[in-house]
């Protein structure tokens, strides 16, 4: 593990604790023994260090979960589900599955770097050659015209202008991407910044219906936990919902603990506050109906998985065409904008 001290663990040090300490629940080794076994077994300092910060806490006798928040390195998201996990008593199955979670979000994490790096590697060679035509070709063009006396068509002239504006403001806009990139990375680094993005990308229309799909299957996930694990619907819902950092979702939340307070049942009081949409809710209701709920909440938990990871899929097979797209609109206007006063110039001359 790198040293992340100063802020969380990436994803990839993440799905790595949780497979060695899953590896360590199964074999009936205690929480701090185990993490006393990976201290010793590390070889970095840095990871020592980490699993150190983590171990004290264990040895006082503190649940996981109390260890892993206190430690700072971790995403609410870990330290709740290993709550979960411990209060249910299925801790290796948890952090079995926070292991393929992550896992999973290392993954799209590598492909949204590939699908990008081509674009960038091109915003930063179109940067130069509108520097280029700016400064240097587009004020020659301007004067050989007014030598000639010609004047520019509407069009070149709008091209022109148009070059010109984007090459004026080119660095400017390079490094308003490079600041608001850097803030993102630095927000992503800290507790504060994860939930303050989480926020904005729970409400942002782009990403809206995404992150509702994502706050239902952790939700449906870990009902399906609780409920397997014999906790009554009203524990469950409790322990369900400390996992959801979605305002929107946790809002429907409520609105179900408000229900079921009033003497709806639980089915009723899911289905009617719309946490799960269309079919979804019908399976949760008849899963009550036939004593199978933990089992439906599961399926819906796998199928919301299954949904999730296409719709990233897709986002990412779109991002790098439509970036070059984009890009390559931009250059050719830059290039009209040379060649057709040039083309102009020859036919004065002719």
């Amino acid at each position: 593990m790198a040293n992340q001290a100063k802020g969380m663990l990436s994803p990839a040090e993440i799905s790595t604790f949780c497979a060695q300490l899953s590896m360590i629940l199964k074999a009936g080794i205690p929480v701090a023994e185990g993490l006393s076994i990976m201290h010793g077994d590390m070889q970095k300092a840095e990871g020592r260090e980490i699993i150190g910060t983590i171990l004290e806490h264990a040895e006082l006798g503190e649940p996981l979960h109390t260890a892993l928040a206190a430690s700072r390195l971790f995403p609410k998201y870990v330290v709740d589900m290993a709550e979960i996990g411990g209060q249910a008593g299925r801790l290796d199955e948890v952090m079995d599955y926070l292991c393929e979670y992550y896992e999973r979000e290392e993954a799209i994490s590598r492909n949204v770097k590939s699908a990008v790096t081509y674009p960038l590697v091109m915003i930063v060679m179109m940067v130069l050659v509108i520097g280029v035509l700016v400064v240097k070709v587009l004020p020659v063009f301007q004067q050989v015209f007014l030598q000639l006396g010609s004047d520019l068509s509407p069009f070149s002239l709008s091209v022109m202008q148009f070059g010109s504006l984007v090459g004026r403001y080119s660095v400017v806009i390079v490094a308003v991407i490079a600041v608001a990139t850097a803030v993102v990375y630095a927000l992503n680094r800290t507790h504060s910044g994860k939930s303050a993005l989480a926020s904005f990308q729970s409400r942002f229309f782009l990403t809206r219906d995404l992150y509702a799909k994502i706050a239902s299957g952790r939700f449906a996930g870990a009902m399906a936990m609780m409920l397997s694990s014999g906790l009554d619907t009203d524990q469950s819902l409790d322990m369900a919902a400390k996992l959801i950092d979605n305002t929107y979702i946790s809002k429907k939340i409520e609105n179900c603990k408000v229900q079921i307070a009033q003497g709806s049942s639980f089915a009723s009081a899911l289905e009617s506050a719309g946490i799960f949409s269309g079919i979804y809710s019908k399976m949760v209701s008849v899963g009550f109906k036939t004593g199978s709920a933990d089992t439906v909440m599961k399926k819906l938990a796998d199928r919301y998985e299954e949904e999730i990871d296409a719709r990233v899929g897709n986002l990412i097979a779109l991002l790098e065409p439509s970036l070059v797209a984009v890009l390559s609109v931009i250059v050719g206007m830059i290039l009209l904008s040379v060649m057709l006063p040039l083309m102009g110039i020859m036919s004065s001359i002719g």
